[in-house]
């Protein structure tokens, strides 16, 4: 059995630094190696991915600056793994949109994982492709899909590179890329309503900007002392941990 994982080729599999989806992929990479299936992943050249990596574009661009441009670099990545692993793959797990528009010229099975929140444009597109298996992250999410093969499976995480704290503190904390899709500002919210302590620190992506100088900062700052919303800049030496 021989899988091709297609990953966006923004970010290096694994990341170096943010990149919850190339984490996935690197994850679901090792583990289906672990179980003796041929992997082959197609990412850019800086990843490190311990299976046969296959790229045409040899560097990382994150984060997106132009995003005209991206849309063309990963058009161009996608249709390329897709065309390259359709000659000798089993089956062809995609992670975005633009990949199932190429999937229709692959005899192979499809697989494309939904890894972003439910939106009407999206699922409209997907119903030119009843064929490809959609794989949505939670049941809520699959809820809101109607195309004829889909189901629930949740990420899975290596358990080993987290720490179990049996005594709690009374304290939550969020690591994650400040954007609107992800709901920090709720976070914020519910911490306000329970009065628990609340840190969140995070990227701010040049598309995120505004939403992180305006509707964040405004709710942090009338939140109480115990609120904290910091933004990450300088660049981190640990993998980006995204479960």
């Amino acid at each position: 059995m021989k899988v091709a994982l297609i990953a966006a080729p923004f970010i290096s599999v694994p990341p170096a630094d943010y990149g919850g989806t190339a984490l996935f992929v690197a994850h679901l990479a090792e583990g289906l190696s672990r179980e003796g299936v041929q992997v082959i992943v197609y990412a850019n050249g800086e990843s490190t991915i311990k299976t046969e990596l296959r790229s045409i574009y040899p560097r990382s661009e994150w984060p997106i600056k132009i995003a005209e441009n991206a849309w063309l670099r990963e058009l161009n990545h996608e249709s390329w793994a897709v065309h390259d692993a359709a000659r000798d793959c089993d089956i062809i797990h995609v992670q975005s949109a633009p990949a199932v528009t190429v999937s229709r010229f692959a005899k192979q099975p499809v697989v494309l994982t939904l890894h972003g929140p439910h939106e009407p444009a999206l699922s409209e597109l997907y119903t030119f492709y009843p064929d490809v298996h959609y794989v949505c992250i939670s049941d809520a999410q699959c809820k809101q899909e109607t195309m004829p093969k889909v189901r629930t499976i949740h990420h899975g995480i290596d358990v080993s590179r987290y720490r179990l704290v049996e005594k709690k503190q009374q304290l939550s904390e969020l690591y994650r890329a400040h954007c609107a899709d992800q709901g920090t500002h709720l976070a914020i919210d519910v911490a306000r309503r329970t009065g628990l302590p609340l840190k969140i620190a995070g990227e701010v992506q040049p598309v995120n900007r505004e939403y992180f100088e305006g509707k964040l900062n405004l709710r942090s700052t009338a939140a109480s002392s115990s609120i904290s919303v910091q933004p990450i800049s300088k660049p981190r030496t640990s993998s980006w941990e995204t479960p």
